[in-house]
């Protein structure tokens, strides 16, 4: 069975850090491209910050570039989304999203509040 499920989210106040996981199983993680994509209420789905097969390349949007840092453990099947110096716009419900080839896998994602 084919499977992201992703952890690590809460409430945190403004300026706190927070440390998203996504856990793969039911496929190679290892030759899946890797994103994590977050969606505000109301509001449509924002690609957050990607990364290669290798994690030699990265990406993230201006908003986050310098507070997030993405990461991935392919022994471990694992992607990581570090988020530092975080602010109440961050707030939404982050997905992580495999892709190979244009087959598309996502999780059910994880609530991250940021609020005082």
């Amino acid at each position: 069975q084919v499977q992201l499920l992703e952890s690590g989210g809460g409430l945190v106040q403004p300026g706190g850090s927070l440390r998203l996981s996504c856990a793969a199983s039911g496929f190679t993680f290892s030759t899946y491209a890797m994103s994590w994509v977050r969606q505000a209420p109301g509001k449509g789905p924002e690609w957050v910050s990607s990364i290669n097969t290798s994690g030699g390349w990265t990406y993230y949007i201006d908003s986050v570039r310098g507070r997030f840092t993405i990461s991935r453990d392919n022994a471990k099947n694992t992607l990581y989304l570090q988020m530092n110096s975080l602010k109440p716009e961050d707030t939404a419900l982050y997905y992580c999203e495999g892709d190979y080839s244009g087959s598309a896998v996502w999780g059910q994602g994880t609530q991250v509040t940021v609020s005082s």
